[in-house]
């Protein structure tokens, strides 16, 4: 496999580019965002003024890739050609990363969902083959995100072993989310913290942090639809003692507040990356919100 460097700068926050957000992000003052992340599925062969305004954000921001609709999991063959045009956008804009989801979203047709991959020996092997060959045509390792999910088909090992030997037999690096860890802790009744040390750790190389619906005491939905809470607050706070302050993504993909808001939840994890660098001042770390 050819491989280039694409290292990430640390200590970075960034803010998923969405169309509805556009008009506001186009005049954010220089430095309110390190980065942007889009699913290449959504941007890939525009074309017309929704083009022209992409490309000022993709020469302002590096802009970092997490696809939608690569199946991992899936059964049907990988879609060659959206890899190429994925390769070509990333080589054109720059793009530093390219993240998916450890799940499958259909073979006969898009499920428009992220579905749950058996948690079996199988399946790690599948995967990983699956995982080498879009590296095989990148050209460089991709990151899988721990997945939420909401049901463990034909479950013959652990979420966090099945993770590990993905992540490890292919070769590939990890997207940590810190938000479907405590999803996932609450709907299945595991600790958080236990879990996110589990997780091979070594090769986290990103992050993201989201907001949740609490649906009923002991079930959350990962919605990307509302502001981030104390508890995941305080595993962003964990992850990066274990990690560092690693280059990390505010997920927000509906249910906009102002835009004052969200910058504020940016500003948060800046505040957080530095705690854990050790920068902060000590007035600074005593009216630091870390989450309980």
């Amino acid at each position: 496999m050819t491989q280039y460097s694409s290292d990430l700068p640390v200590m970075t926050a960034g803010l998923g580019l969405r169309r509805s957000l556009m008009d506001s992000l186009i005049d954010l003052p220089a430095g309110s965002l390190d980065f942007m992340e889009v699913a290449p599925e959504n941007w890939i062969n525009l074309g017309g003024r929704l083009q022209k305004k992409f490309r000022q954000f993709s020469e302002q921001y590096p802009i970092y890739l997490h696809g939608l609709s690569l199946n991992i999991g899936g059964i049907a063959p990988l879609d060659q050609d959206l890899l190429l045009s994925i390769k070509a956008f990333m080589a054109e804009h720059g793009c530093p990363i390219y993240t998916e989801h450890l799940t499958y979203c259909g073979d006969d047709g898009h499920l428009y969902d992220l579905m749950p991959i058996p948690f079996t020996e199988e399946a790690v092997k599948h995967v990983v083959a699956r995982v080498k060959q879009v590296q095989d045509v990148l050209g460089q390792r991709i990151a899988l995100e721990n997945a939420s999910y909401y049901c463990a088909p034909d479950q013959q090992m652990s979420e966090s072993e099945f993770i590990n030997a993905v992540i490890t037999e292919a070769d590939c690096d990890l997207l940590l989310d810190v938000n479907n860890i405590y999803v996932n802790s609450i709907n299945h009744r595991y600790d958080a913290y236990q879990f996110l040390e589990s997780l091979p750790l070594q090769r986290a190389r990103y992050i993201h942090i989201a907001g949740h619906y609490d649906e009923a005491e002991d079930l959350r939905v990962d919605t990307h639809g509302a502001d981030v809470i104390d508890p995941v607050w305080a595993i962003l706070a964990s992850a990066y003692q274990h990690c560092g302050p690693l280059p990390t993504l505010l997920e927000r993909d509906f249910n906009f507040p102002p835009m004052v808001d969200l910058l504020a939840e940016v500003e948060m994890i800046r505040g957080l990356q530095l705690q854990a660098a050790g920068v902060l001042s000590e007035s600074q770390q005593s009216v630091a919100k870390v989450g309980a």
